[in-house]
């Protein structure tokens, strides 16, 4: 007996005790661990295997898969079996740590010791389920962004052909719509215009962009009894000459005329009117659109941490940077002072900034705006990589949700995911914006007549053929060397290498 112990006293198996909790903990990251140390080796090594398969899948789909896996994703079945199948694991895993302390927990322990250490291996059971729980709930979130985003087809586009999407489509054109709705304007104005036409096997990328104060353009063929003279816009007081019929007013008038969209609710009428008009403009057929509210742009950029961005020096040289709101002409005089400014260099600009850099004109002009927009979107798409998606995965799915429409299939998601993957890497991006200092014969200080749209044509099928045979591209010519040597590439049809562009 030992001292201090009366006769009738059993001893407390303490060591014990200590000993089935550190070989639970072990079977939380090695299964079977107890159950080995415990005498019952074949169903130890028979958990240890089934660990190492389901470690060496999971491995496997992250790595050789990966490309897949990323289709996969963007499935609204799939997404379901994700979900089931990380709640199972997780009751898996909970359920082997749990029978791990049954097969090695000592007999006699009293009552107490007994409800401490099994709510210990409860909790730690339950910390082992949470990764699981909250990938389960990611997932559940992105299947219902992409459900919301992407509601379905509303059969505007090409139908998808699930087994080859691109099939007899050797291009795909998706308007990027931008709308502003500011304090001073009733409804949203498409102030962001751009068409990104995609080849469909190299994923080169041709970006056409059109400025806002377009205007009396001529419309489709099946418009033109409507509009014999070009689009006049709404007739309102004091609305005359170039301030009437801007083509960042269309898609309120589609919103406004449902009889010229019938086949379209509210909300789809304005962007689906903008494809018909400027795939007229440009010769395209224009297949889908993505309209992104610029109010809701700023809390994308929020949920990602900022973005990095150069800013240039602006055009106007009697501005220190590019103005923060205020309100100042042309010639550089300020009516309203700015807020701040975005200096130029290299900067990290949060939502509001990067919303700013993307916006103001006052520094230069729509044209210059055309092009930092196009910058900033590449920017945001180089740097949302995958740390910062999971990372702030649920703001950016909220502000995702608030911000973006689209009438792009969901069925059409995963073979956009493989091309988006195919832009990113290696593909060549050029920008080609309608500017009347860049494109000879394109003019915004009149009306967009056949003429004009002539011209637009003509530079879109030459950029396009420029970026579907790049080495045959020409440079356009320059007069001096020490001009060659500060002019960015340019082809001879005015676009650039976005790279370049944006240094």
């Amino acid at each position: 007996m030992a001292p201090g112990q009366g006769r009738g006293h059993r001893s407390v198996p303490v060591g014990g005790l200590w000993r089935a909790l550190g070989l639970t903990l072990a079977s939380t990251f090695v299964w079977g661990a107890a159950h080995v140390a415990a005498g019952r080796r074949g169903a130890g090594f028979t958990l240890m295997g089934v660990l190492v398969l389901l470690v060496g899948g999971a491995a496997t789909l992250g790595l050789v898969f990966q490309d897949r896996l990323k289709q996969l994703v963007v499935q609204g079945t799939w997404l379901n079996v994700f979900i089931a199948v990380l709640l199972a694991l997780a009751l898996v895993w909970a359920s082997v740590v749990i029978r791990s302390y049954q097969v090695v927990r000592p007999a006699g322990l009293p009552a107490a010791m007994r409800v401490a250490s099994t709510t210990l291996v409860v909790v730690l059971s339950l910390l082992i389920c949470t990764p699981f729980v909250y990938a389960a709930n990611a997932t559940y979130v992105l299947r219902d962004t992409l459900s919301k985003i992407f509601p379905g087809d509303d059969h505007s586009g090409p139908k998808v052909n699930a087994a080859d999407p691109w099939k007899n489509m050797p291009r795909v054109n998706v308007l990027l719509l931008g709308g502003d709705g500011g304090r001073d304007r009733k409804g949203i104005r498409t102030d962001s215009m751009t068409v990104a036409s995609i080849d469909t096997k190299t994923g080169n990328t041709v970006m056409l962009s059109i400025p806002r104060g377009l205007y009396g353009m001529d419309m489709p063929p099946r418009m033109q009894s409507r509009f014999p003279n070009g689009y006049q816009g709404e007739p309102g007081p004091g609305v005359v000459g170039r301030d009437r019929g801007l083509l960042n007013e269309l898609y309120l008038y589609g919103e406004h005329h449902p009889e010229l969209e019938p086949r379209y609710k509210k909300g789809q009428r304005g962007p689906h009117l903008l494809e018909e008009v400027i795939g007229n403009l440009l010769g395209l057929k224009i297949d889908y659109y993505v309209m992104v509210n610029l109010a809701g742009f700023k809390d994308i950029v929020n949920a990602m941490g900022g973005v990095d961005v150069r800013v240039e020096k602006p055009a106007n040289p009697k501005l220190p940077g590019l103005p923060i709101g205020g309100e100042i002409t042309p010639d550089g005089r300020v009516l309203k002072p700015p807020t701040g400014y975005l200096y130029p260099g290299k900067h990290h600009l949060n939502g509001e900034q990067a919303l700013w850099y993307g916006r103001t004109r006052h520094a230069d002009d729509d044209f210059h705006r055309m092009d930092r927009q196009k910058c900033l979107l590449k920017d945001i798409a180089e740097q949302a990589n995958p740390q910062k998606v999971v990372t702030h995965f649920e703001k950016l799915a909220q502000a995702a949700t608030n911000t973006i429409s689209t009438n792009i299939p969901s069925a059409l998601l995963p073979a956009l995911v493989k091309l988006s993957g195919t832009v990113k890497h290696g593909a060549d991006i050029t920008s080609l914006t309608f500017s009347p200092y860049k494109i000879a014969g394109f003019h915004t200080d009149r009306r967009a007549d056949a003429t004009i749209i002539q011209v637009m044509r003509r530079v879109t099928n030459k950029a396009i053929a420029a970026s579907v045979n790049p080495s045959k591209a020409e440079p356009s010519p320059t007069t001096t060397a020490k001009k060659r040597r500060k002019t960015k590439s340019t082809a001879s049809n005015g676009s650039v290498s976005l790279k370049n562009a944006c240094g």
